[in-house]
């Protein structure tokens, strides 16, 4: 039970409060709105009150509103840091349109009205979206706060898989041309078939005696990859790149300090400008995730068990290389 209101102020609307120079309107989990000066009247008060009531209980039902409960809720802050922030720059483009829209007024006609018009230039970009949507939909419906998931049933572009694949020559032409630090982190992800991001996030708590242990941070499958001379020599050389060493991380700019996905991916972009005028007879039109594939394509064993997909059809994403079969004599 809250306080009781001071005497002279018990006119004061529900969590309505004297400031230093306004009456303030302090709901929960939400920023402080200014509602009038000290010297205004009671009327005037109440009045600005009702209208930020209103505008709040409108967000409380609409699509941002749902969207900003997601990103505050237990299911969002347990996804890999790279989801999270795929979903926070999805939340901005499709708020855009259905931000102030209830969330329950939106059907599956509106999604598709939706992923037409954006996909007439970005058929990709929207079936992410749509996901997200769809992500967003499903928790409030579990938790009763929609009556249904309006993106169910509505189709996705077809998507036609990455078939890049770097060759030998390719890859170690960006290699060259990358300063130490990132050079290391390709091998690395190359001989562990690792995803930049799980690469950057590697502690030295993870070199263990068998191998370098690897917890994949979008499927969360955990593998000690098992030490080769070339392995070890990539963390190694990420190590001594390091000129004030990081007693925390394998892989640390010159200052011992994380790298943020964005700084490696300058760093990224520059070796490759630097390979193409070196060596402007190769073909540089692959990502740095295209490694991954490039790994997977180039193991001769168990490619599932090594790359740590739970599907044949995942392995078959990243396995690349143009298979060579026997022709008639």
């Amino acid at each position: 039970m809250g306080r009781k209101r001071k005497q002279g102020t018990e006119w004061l609307p529900e969590r309505v409060y004297i400031g230093k120079s306004a009456y303030e309107f302090r709901p929960k989990n939400c920023p402080t709105v200014r509602l009038a000066a000290l010297d205004a009247t009671q009327r005037t008060v109440i009045k600005r009150w009702e209208e930020e009531s209103k505008k709040l209980e409108q967000l409380s039902d609409s699509f941002a509103g749902l969207v900003d409960e997601f990103f505050n809720s237990p299911a969002f802050k347990d996804l890999a840091i790279s989801s999270q922030k795929k979903y926070l720059q999805n939340a901005k483009k499709v708020n855009l349109v259905f931000g102030k829209v209830s969330a329950q007024n939106i059907k599956p006609q509106h999604i598709r009205i939706y992923m037409d018009k954006r996909g007439a230039k970005h058929q990709v970009t929207a079936n992410r979206e749509k996901s997200f949507m769809s992500k967003v939909f499903s928790w409030g419906y579990e938790r009763g706060k929609v009556t249904m998931n309006p993106c169910k049933g509505v189709k996705q572009f077809t998507e036609t898989s990455r078939d890049r694949y770097i060759n030998d020559a390719e890859y170690r032409a960006v290699q060259a041309a990358a300063d130490p630090i990132t050079a290391a982190v390709m091998e690395i992800s190359y001989c562990c078939a690792a995803r930049v991001s799980d690469v950057l996030s590697i502690t030295r708590e993870q070199i263990r005696e068998e191998g370098l242990y690897i917890k994949q941070g979008k499927t969360g499958k955990a593998q000690i990859k098992a030490w080769t001379p070339r392995l070890r020599s990539a963390v190694d050389s990420a190590k001594a790149a390091q000129k004030t060493a990081s007693f925390g991380r394998v892989v640390a700019n010159e200052s011992g300090q994380r790298i943020t996905y964005d700084a490696f991916r300058e760093r990224w972009r520059k070796a490759k400008v630097t390979a193409a005028t070196k060596s402007p007879s190769l073909n540089f039109d692959f990502t740095f995730h295209d490694i991954k594939a490039k790994a997977i394509s180039d193991w001769n064993g168990d490619k599932k068990k090594f790359s740590g997909h739970k599907s044949e059809s995942q392995v078959a994403i990243y396995d690349r290389k143009v298979e060579i079969v026997d022709s008639h004599e």
